[in-house]
Parts: structure tokens; sequence; C-alpha cells
């Protein structure tokens, strides 16, 4: 059944979703646009429904996957109107879709033998956080950890940078304090990156477990995580750029122990 009105009970479920405290609640969030709901429909990730507009009909770059998906989800026709009520775009595009959330079990990269997990702690702006995610995808690392203070993982912006990604690998939220001892237990080596270091990332040997963990924008790496950093690297540069952007930053270190792991 098409939905057309913004003042429908269901639509209003769905626009609280723009909010964390609604998603937290409802255990779901929202994706917008044909390349977000492809992935996510190519992934297997647990869609409750997708809604498009129903003037311009399903998108030809889902209808094939449509006869694919699980006959629980639905295919529900719905007016601009509506669109826009559940989107945080000015110019939304013409498919969303409900996700609910699948909690990761954190014991999964803990367990990993050689791991390549990136860790987040603090780092507050939903497009580093999803750029870092979509980089980890790329880099082929096993995960990404969001530590406390972080921005949220479903904020519509980080879902965007994701540009699907997030569908790929474990994304997972955690207590650092807790986690990385934990891992270090397992033999995993924290490594962080730091302007006062002497050791340059492109002499550090990535190839054992490595957790390279990266901090707030501002004020980097918390002082307690800091304490259970095993070895700080810089990124050498050449120019005269003070220091590079935590998700560029990310990118040098992930795509350095990607080539050490398989282009050596």
């Amino acid at each position: 059944m098409d939905i057309l009105s913004p003042q429908n009970p269901r639509v209003k479920e769905w626009a609280q979703l723009l909010e964390k405290k609604h998603r937290d609640k409802q255990h779901k969030y929202v994706i917008e646009g044909i390349h977000l709901v492809q992935e996510a429909l190519r992934s297997g990730a647990d869609l409750e429904c997708v809604a498009f507009d129903v003037e311009q009909g399903i998108p030809s770059e889902l209808s094939s996957q449509m006869a694919k998906t699980d006959t629980e989800v639905q295919w529900i026709g719905v007016s601009a109107a509506v669109i826009a009520k559940c989107s945080d775009t000015k110019t939304p595009q013409p498919v969303f879709a409900v996700v609910r959330k699948r909690p990761t079990d954190i014991d999964v990269l803990l367990q990993l033998e050689n791991s390549l997990v990136i860790v987040l702690d603090g780092v507050q702006d939903p497009g580093n956080v999803g750029t870092i995610i979509r980089t980890a995808d790329a880099a082929g690392a096993d995960g990404v950890i969001i530590g406390r203070g972080s921005a949220d993982i479903y904020n519509p912006k980080t879902i965007r940078s994701t540009m699907g990604s997030i569908f790929h690998l474990p994304v997972v939220e955690g207590d650092l304090l807790e986690l990385l001892p934990q891992a270090k237990e397992n033999g995993v080596r924290i490594i962080s990156t730091s302007l006062q270091a002497t050791s340059t990332c492109y002499g550090y040997d990535f190839t054992g477990p490595s957790w390279l963990l990266l901090g707030n924008e501002a004020k980097g790496v918390s002082v307690e995580a800091q304490k259970l950093v095993d070895e700080s690297l810089i990124i050498p540069m050449k120019g005269q750029a003070e220091s590079l952007n935590v998700a560029m930053a990310s990118t040098v270190m992930l795509f350095e122990a990607m080539r050490q792991r398989h282009f050596q």
C-alpha cells in the first residue's frame, strides 16, 4: 500500500530516525539514495522496508534486486512530501530504506589471529568517521571500533560518507578502556600517531596484529587511551602543512599496512 501523507504514523516513526535517541530506541536507522540502498541489499543488511517515489517508480538499479530480497522487506511507494520529511538533505533522492541495527560481537575482532583494526577515540565529525570506515574497507581492514565520544555510526552524514562500506565490515561501538587492554592480552599492538614521535609509519612493521588508534580532531588521543599505546608513529611530511586531517592520517596508516601485508 502506498503512503502519501507525511502525517501517516509510520512516516512519523521513520522521520524520528533522523535523531539519535530514536535510532537507539527503535534499533533502526535510515539510509538514503540508490547507491546506499543497493549496497544494503547486496550485502544482506536487515532491511525493514524500501520507500520509493511513487511517481517515479522503483529505480531501475533496484528493480532487478527486488525479486531477490527477503519477502519480509516491504517495498512502499511514497510521495515526495514523505521523502522530504524523512531526509536530512536539501535535495532528497527518490528512495530511502529503513534498516534494523545488527549488533556485532566484539569478540570476533578480539579473536582474529592477525587483525588490522582502526580504533577511533573521540572522532566527532560524522564525515570523518564515515570516511575512515570507507577507507578501512578499501584497505582490507578487519573492522572499525568507535569509542565513546565519537560521532554516531548511524548519523545520516556518517552513513553517506561510508558510501556503503558500513555494510562490508564490522563496525562496533565500545569502551576503549575495556577493549584495548583485552586486545593487548591477545597479542595486539596498539599503534597511534604523534607529531613528537621519532619512528615513521613507513619504518614500522604492520604485518603483525595491529590496531591503529586515532584521536579527536582537536585534542588527539585521550590521556587514558594514550597510556595503552605500544608505539607512536609520525607520518613524515615534506610540505609546510602542520598536520593531516584525522581521516587522511588514517588513510596513510591503513594503506601502508595494506602495502606491507599484501604488496611486498
